[in-house]
């Protein structure tokens, strides 16, 4: 939170919309002089307890003086925070600066004293935790580090809500009132405390949306066809297990399609859970009023006409938000598809697809309509008409995305007993800090496969407004992954990854079996996993004469071999009677996979069409009936083996489908994405350490930090000096760093002597360089380094390009110092233009490049690679999100494809890689303690045998964002 030039102006930036623990939401503003109506009606509202709770005695009503005090703040000393729904106050929340001796207090005292009142109506919905959280954090902007609270004994919701906030506190019993006293620096557990909050939050408001008791469909007309009669029809159809209402105002019937109808919502005289709106985009906000006037908990806007539409549309779009939330309600939309709930409790296909999934165990969420469509019939044709594990658990398509997000899904996602896979297409990631770190707790428990749109296009799609992220899809793809995400780049090998996962279980390494009747189908399933940088064993080839019996005996021995750790099966079709031959080939496969679950097993076939549908038709778990009318698949279009469930049986087991694929590439690549999520599984349960290293100084580094930017902002910023620029050695032409919520111009490049001596407090010591603009100066930096030195340009144009000549090493005397300045003026120009600098000669190793950035849109990213063209050409440079572990640490150096470099290639001797770790952790740490640290660039890092050298540094600072993930609980706002 930035603090504004005056202390007495209302601070915007604290206003917040948050969701609270039953899934509704409120708004989180600060209270001014014109709330004083609102202030008095609130309290009537509040029970003689809980006033008794608040003033320690009976206090019926508020005087005049009373509400002044409350309501007139000078947001420094004195500061209060209310909770409103519907623009009415439901809690209230206050702070007063205090002294050590409890008497009112100003700067630099740094203390305050705290205290809340709810409505008796919203007690137990989580309002006062919310608020506890925004307050600590005006709090803390203001100076305000530790809060005291004095509560009754009986008043034990409060002194909860204080106690199970997580913050370190001392407790305390005198004259019958308990004190609280407490630290508001966020600790691991408030951190873990308020995540909790958000996650259960958030699910619930999800499943508002997705298990409503009720539905009224606002716009549904007479004729069939339309979007909202389509919509009432597919619930209908679908056997929605709730109340169902049709909405129109024109309508004068009492039923429509055989659902109870009514003109208006405020009409239905029973609690509505969820309104679909189907009506044009104007006439929305009257139907959101309706809605919100009668209690409606949540809406799906499928109307069009939003920021899809260009600006006028993006306003109106912000405008539906800001309506919706003002009643305490979430949306999905606008321009949506609809949602999808299978669960034979609910029954829910409020959406615009003609017909219900098969109920299953994946979860599917886009952001595109038409996207949405092409994943439900790509399930659908692949289910092979089965019901079970093919299908789908849920589905939310979430247009444009402007207020319910793929988040928001995920945290349902996270503990929905129903789903076990996740698969997402994205075309944006409004906060993708957020995604990152419920991607890597999703990850933890059940897969995620993504598949971004518009990766390539340079902007959002319209209707998303994001923050632009200056990172190369290839380094967010990398940061996905480290988070556990399994990235895909298609929507094929989307559903591909997808049916595996659902199917079978991981495989325990990379270790794969190939068997099957075709040589040379086994010898491309042989390469394909060879360029996927698997295992393959040898293929083993049953020829085109063997029989189902030699499937199953094979398929046994090759799953009961410790060596293998998954099999692919290829089959091409048998002559003669085909549909014996597939069903028995079914039973054989099923049978020998159900006698080992515990490796997974795939099948690559070549037109067996007949076979999936025997394999569909003898171990179908779908009741008895006509099997359900699907378009023709297309001849590329894959069924699947299934499993009989068997009486009894486990369903987790025996009901486990064996997927099939119509190419051998397709069936690898999807295994392959299995095998480095199980490998990431098994790495994740021990993530490693962030080191605590003693001689970090975080407290001299912010008191220097807060000094250069006060600096900064009086006067204006210099241009750097030459031998600043020597400290930046290789880092591209400066650009301005953006930060969320700060505008470029914020970013300080620091000079040489403040890089130095930052760095230095985390215990990063850079070698110095020295200006030298003419050869004196040289000869002089270098009796004051000692030699051997380095002559070396930093002109921007010759910096790190050793090939050009502009470095001259090892100059062991005057001599040859002189020398070297006469050959790189004569070659490339005057001083003046070279900006020549000295350096103490490093021991030699290998260069590298260590940079860190805050990215706008990915947040805190660490960057290693080696220096030079090649890698630069190859983009070979790994990265990863901040804070680093030491295990993280560890895998960066590794995972680029020049590391052999590092480890003794071709008989060199191996660079100190423990002191290259080292400094990478500490690196994270500096831009982890630290969000004003916005880019730290150290090249070249010269890696010896024993220790490095850091040749060059630069960094970059600027004014922290008014909100990060790190922040209280708030909605965004797009």
């Amino acid at each position: 939170m930035q603090t504004p030039p005056d202390r007495h102006e209302y601070p915007a930036h604290w206003e917040a919309d948050v969701v609270l623990r039953d899934g509704g939401t409120a708004r989180i503003r600060p209270i001014a002089a014109d709330d004083a109506d609102r202030l008095v009606s609130f309290y009537e509202q509040v029970s003689a307890e809980s006033k008794y709770y608040r003033f320690f005695a009976p206090y019926p009503r508020l005087s005049a003086k009373d509400v002044h005090r409350f309501t007139h703040h000078d947001f420094v000393d004195r500061v209060g925070l209310a909770a409103t729904v519907g623009g009415e106050f439901i809690a209230t929340v206050r702070y007063d600066r205090i002294a050590a001796d409890g008497r009112p207090a100003s700067a630099p005292a740094d203390e305050a004293e705290v205290a809340f009142l709810v409505q008796d109506a919203h007690q137990g919905r989580g309002v006062a935790s919310a608020l506890l959280e925004h307050i600590a954090a005006v709090a803390r902007e203001r100076g305000i580090r530790r809060f005291a609270a004095e509560v009754l004994p009986a008043n034990s919701k409060m002194i909860k809500v204080f106690t199970d906030a997580g913050y370190q506190q001392k407790r305390s019993f005198e004259d019958g009132v308990v004190r609280l006293e407490f630290d508001l620096e966020p600790t691991d557990r408030s951190l873990a405390v308020q995540r909790a909050r958000e996650q259960r939050a958030e699910a619930r408001s999800v499943a508002r949306l997705l298990a409503p008791g009720s539905v009224a469909v606002v716009g549904a007309g007479r004729t069939p066809g339309g979007v909202g009669r389509s919509i009432l029809d597919n619930l209908r159809d679908a056997g929605f297990t709730g109340r169902l209402y049709a909405v129109n105002g024109a309508l004068q019937e009492k039923e429509l399609a055989g659902v109870p109808a009514h003109r208006s919502v405020r009409d239905i005289g029973e609690p509505v859970d969820l309104a679909v709106i189907a009506v044009p985009a104007e006439r929305v906000p009257e139907a959101v009023a309706e809605c919100g006037e009668h209690g409606v908990q949540g809406l799906v806007v499928v109307s069009a006409g939003y920021a899809e539409s260009g600006p006028e549309g993006r306003q109106r779009q912000r405008e539906l938000v800001r309506q919706a939330r003002t009643y305490g309600m979430r949306i999905i939309g606008p321009n949506a598809f609809g949602v999808i709930n299978t669960s034979p409790g609910t029954r829910l296909n409020a959406s615009l697809a003609p017909e219900m999934p098969r109920t299953g165990r994946i979860g599917l969420f886009a952001q595109s309509g038409a996207i949405g469509i092409a994943l439900l019939s790509r399930l659908h044709r692949r289910g092979g008409g089965v019901t079970g594990v093919t299908g789908v658990s849920t589905f939310v398509s979430s247009g444009n995305r402007a207020d319910v997000s793929g988040n928001d899904v995920l945290q349902y996602w996270y503990d929905d007993p129903d789903t076990d896979v996740a698969l997402m297409y994205l075309e944006s990631i409004g906060n993708p800090r957020k995604f990152t770190r419920l991607a890597r707790r999703t990850a933890a428990a059940k897969p995620l496969v993504v598949v971004q749109g518009a990766r390539h296009g340079g902007a959002a799609p319209q209707g998303h407004a994001v923050r632009a992220t200056r990172l190369p899809h290839a380094t967010v793809s990398a940061l996905l992954r480290q988070a556990g995400v399994i990235r895909v780049d298609t929507i094929t090998e989307l559903v591909d990854a997808g049916l595996l996962l659902a199917r079978q279980p991981l495989p325990a390494g990379p270790r794969v079996a190939i068997l099957g009747n075709s040589e040379s189908l086994g010898l491309l399933t042989y390469d394909a996993c060879l360029a996927q940088e698997l295992r393959p064993l040898p293929p083993r080839d049953l020829t085109t004469g063997a029989s189902a019996e030699d499937f199953r005996a094979a398929l046994a021995h090759a799953l009961a071999d410790d060596a293998c750790d998954a099999v692919v099966v290829t089959a091409i079709p048998a002559v003669g009677d085909m549909s014996a031959a597939d069903a028995a080939l079914a039973e054989a496969l099923r049978s020998a996979s159900a006698a080992a679950p515990g490796k997974p097993v795939l099948v690559v076939h070549v037109e067996l069409g007949g076979l999936a549908e025997a394999l569909s038709a003898a171990a179908s778990t779908a009741p008895a009936g006509p099997a359900p009318q699907v378009a023709p698949a297309p001849a590329e279009v894959e069924n699947e083996v299934e499993s009989q469930e068997t009486e009894g049986e486990s369903a987790e087991v025996d009901s486990r489908l064996i997927p099939a694929y119509p190419a051998a590439e397709r069936a690898v690549r999807a295994l392959a994405e299995a095998v480095r999520y199980g490998q990431w599984r098994r790495e994740s349960a021990d993530p490693g350490r962030v080191p605590e290293y003693e001689d970090i100084d975080e407290k001299g580094a912010a008191e220097q930090i807060d000094q250069l930017l006060a600096a900064a902002s009086e006067q204006p910023q210099p241009q750097p000096r030459p031998e600043a620029e020597a400290q930046s050695e290789g880092q591209p032409e400066a650009q301005p760093e953006a930060r969320p919520g700060g505008p470029e111009e914020d970013a300080l490049t620091l000079g040489p002597d403040d890089t130095c001596a930052l760095l230095a407090r985390y215990g990063i010591d850079v070698r110095r360089a020295l200006p030298a603009h003419t050869p004196g100066e040289a000869v002089a930096a270098a009796e004051r380094l000692g030699y051997p030195v380095a002559l070396k340009t930093t002109a921007p144009h010759l910096r790190h390009r050793a090939d050009l000549g502009g470095v001259r090493l090892d100059l062991a005397d005057e001599e040859q110092l002189r020398r070297a300045y006469a050959e790189l003026t004569s070659l490339f120009g005057e001083p003046e233009e070279l900006r020549p600098v000295v350096q103490g000669m490093a021991p030699r190793g290998v260069d590298t490049v260590v940079r860190a950035v805050i990215d706008p849109a990915a947040g805190a990213v660490l960057s290693f690679g080696l220096a030079g063209a090649a890698s630069e050409l190859l983009g070979d440079t790994a990265h990863r999100l901040i804070p680093v572990t030491d295990r993280d640490a560890a895998s960066l150096v590794r995972s680029i494809r020049t590391a052999p470099l590092l480890f003794g290639w071709r008989g060199s001797a191996p660079a100190d890689v423990a002191a290259l770790e080292e400094l990478l952790l500490r690196l994270s740490r500096l831009v982890d303690d630290h969000p004003e640290v916005v880019s730290v660039s150290l090249e070249p890092v010269v890696v010896a045998p024993r220790g490095l050298s850091v040749l060059g540094a630069s960094v970059r600072l600027a004014p922290p964002p008014a909100r990060d993930d790190l922040g209280p609980r708030t909605l965004p706002v797009y």
